[in-house]
Parts: structure tokens; C-alpha cells; sequence
């Protein structure tokens, strides 16, 4: 090959070479990543709610409802003196009629009546408070006219309030971790990175959940004979711990 055609194809080598290197750069320059990012923080519960139940069955409604009435009221006083600090609310007030389980299936066309044998009657009351230490004693105290359906725990919103503080910082922590790694993974340094946009919605949002565990059964013991009232043994219950996740998305471009 002459030596001027080998010079023309050597200097068209080397200004390809150079574009495309240009090329490339600008377009390393020019590159955003997405990043997902994830925390949590965990605390053991502060808060407890407890649900007790009153329900009667009787043959005269008033007569059922009157004994609702009455162990309500005697329940709250009780739960009152054992735990000043508790905030009570009373829901879930009901009244239904009861029939009879062998009663014949009456046609859809048929214009009789259904008599009840009996009226079922109740109500529930919940109880929220942060003396855990005393739950026991509480729910002891209920039982004494109430029944205990549930009780569940949680995290107070002073606490909540809290964890969020530590929640965001996690979460906003294993963003940069996460930056870091990709830059080293794509060759860069991770101060290159310029975080463009953070996103605290744009990943499903965050959630908790509460632990809750249910009530364990009360054990009724007789102490002295049998004229003397039963002393009602408190349950046992184990506030558990809850979980605060947060996600996030951001947006880092690499200069």
C-alpha cells in the first residue's frame, strides 16, 4: 500500500477512535440511575388495647338488655379503679332476635312471620392504655363482670412519632450505601453521584404492621372455702414488638 493511502486510513482510524471515545464519555456523563432504597427500625410495643364483651340471652329483651346494662356499667368501674390511667370507649352495641335451630325452612313466598324463642343482647368496650406493667391487673378486673375478647399492641403515637425520625434516616442511609455500590460496581467514585430526586411515595409507600397477640385464658382459682368469692388470676400476655418500614426511590445522576 502507498504510503500516503496507509497515512489517509491511519488518521481516519484515529478520528473514529476519538469519536467514539467522546462519544462514550458523554454518554458515561450523561447516565441516571434509579435507586431503590430500603429501612426499618423495631421497638417493643408501649400500647395495649384490650376488648371486653357483655352479652345476655333471654326470652324478654328488656330483661337481657337490662343485664348488659348492668355488668357494663359495674365492668367499667372496675377497669376504672384498676387502671385510672386507661382511655375507655364503649362500641359494638347489639340486639337480635334468636330462632329456634329446627325451625322448618319457610318457602321465599311464604307471608308468615318468624317468632323468635329469645333475644340475644351485648356490647363491648375497649380499653387502651400504655401501664403494661398492670395489664394483667386490669384484665382481672374486667373479667369480674365483663369477658375478655382480644386484646392487641402496639406502638403510641408519641412513640411513632419517634421511630419516624430514626425510620427516615435508615431508610435515607441505605440509599447512600446503595449509591456507593453502584458507582463502584459501574467504575465510578462515589462522590461522582449527584442525587437528583428522592421519591418517599414512589416505592409502594410505606406501612407497619402491629404484633398482636391474643389473650391467654384466665385461671380461675378458689381460695378459703366455698362461701368466699372466687379471686380472678389475671392472663398472661407479652406485648410483643413492631416493625416500621419506610421505601424510597431516588434518581442519581454521575458526573
Amino acid at each position: 500500500m502507498p504510503l500516503s493511502k496507509f497515512l489517509v486510513v491511519a488518521s481516519l482510524l484515529v478520528s473514529l477512535s476519538a469519536a467514539a471515545g467522546a462519544q462514550a464519555q458523554s454518554s458515561s456523563a450523561a447516565t441516571q440511575v434509579v435507586v431503590p432504597a430500603y429501612g426499618e427500625v423495631t421497638h417493643v410495643n408501649d400500647e395495649a388495647t384490650l376488648t371486653f364483651a357483655s352479652e345476655e340471652q333471654d326470652q324478654d329483651k328488656a330483661a337481657a338488655a337490662a343485664r348488659v346494662n348492668q355488668k357494663m356499667k359495674e365492668g367499667i368501674e372496675l377497669v376504672r379503679r384498676a387502671d385510672p390511667s386507661a382511655r375507655l370507649k364503649t362500641a359494638g352495641y347489639y340486639t337480635y332476635p334468636v330462632y329456634p335451630d329446627d325451625e322448618p325452612q319457610r318457602p321465599a313466598s311464604s307471608s308468615a312471620r318468624r317468632v323468635p324463642v329469645g333475644w340475644r343482647v351485648g356490647q363491648t368496650l375497649e380499653v387502651k392504655t400504655m401501664n403494661l406493667s398492670g395489664l394483667a391487673k386490669t384484665a382481672a378486673a374486667g373479667q369480674q363482670r365483663l369477658q375478655v375478647n382480644g386484646v392487641r399492641f402496639g406502638l403510641s403515637s408519641g412513640l411513632t412519632k419517634q421511630l419516624d425520625d430514626e425510620r427516615i434516616a435508615a431508610t435515607y442511609r441505605n440509599l447512600l450505601d446503595r449509591i456507593a455500590s453502584i458507582a463502584r460496581a459501574m467504575g465510578r467514585k462515589p462522590s461522582d453521584a449527584i442525587i437528583d430526586m428522592v421519591d418517599f411515595e414512589g416505592s409502594g409507600n410505606y406501612s407497619y404492621t402491629e404484633s398482636a397477640r391474643a389473650a391467654s385464658p384466665a385461671r380461675v382459682e378458689v381460695t378459703g372455702s366455698a362461701n368466699r368469692p372466687l379471686e380472678m388470676v389475671g392472663p398472661t400476655f407479652e406485648p410483643g414488638e413492631t416493625t416500621l418500614q419506610m421505601r424510597l426511590v431516588g434518581k442519581v445522576k454521575f458526573r
